[in-house]
């Protein structure tokens, strides 16, 4: 292997785990992009696998927001870019980053759970995105600290959405029991 390219990773490797133990907005960004990787894999699984008469509006709800999750990995990744940052790019390295879990067992529970499950990612990703924005202020970027702002907006939008729908089916097994 070429020495410049090794010597370059392990630089890489060293800014990396320096910006991890002092958060910054980019650090806090990394940790986003493998959360939306993450967010990616298992909206498809949900996709994939609903069932029931609730299936067609929720596959088509997630395939928008696949449609947006992509739009915003590809977005972040050039403003981190843009903004001299290190974007997380290999699966060790999302796999490291990402705070929100992957189940297999997902697939295989009811639309509730899995919109459910979705609610509390989306929660778990805000977390950071406030995180992030805050540092963003701090460290005097607004461009991320904008980006990151748009998509926790979109973020509480889904929330929203999904939530009507549980709402909607907690009423429907209510007025169930008591017919």
């Amino acid at each position: 292997m070429n020495d410049s390219i090794e010597e370059k990773y392990q630089h890489e490797l060293e800014l990396t785990e320096k910006s991890h133990h002092q958060p910054t907005a980019g650090a806090m960004s990394s940790h986003i992009m493998a959360n939306l990787w993450y967010l990616d894999v298992k909206y498809h699984q949900i996709k994939w696998y609903l069932e029931g008469t609730d299936m067609p509006a929720l596959s088509a709800r997630y395939q928008k927001m696949i449609s947006h999750n992509r739009e915003q990995i590809d977005q972040l990744g050039e403003l981190l870019l843009s903004e001299r940052e290190i974007v997380p790019s290999t699966i060790a390295e999302i796999t490291e980053y990402a705070q929100i879990n992957e189940d297999g067992r997902l697939k295989y529970m009811t639309a509730t759970e899995m919109v459910t499950a979705t609610v509390n990612d989306l929660n778990i990703a805000n977390l950071f995105m406030t995180r992030a924005i805050k540092l963003a202020q701090r460290e005097d970027r607004p461009m991320l600290g904008l980006v990151l702002t748009q998509m926790l907006g979109y973020n509480n939008d889904a929330i929203r959405y999904l939530e009507a729908f549980l709402r909607q089916a907690a009423w429907q097994d209510m007025k169930t029991d008591d017919e």
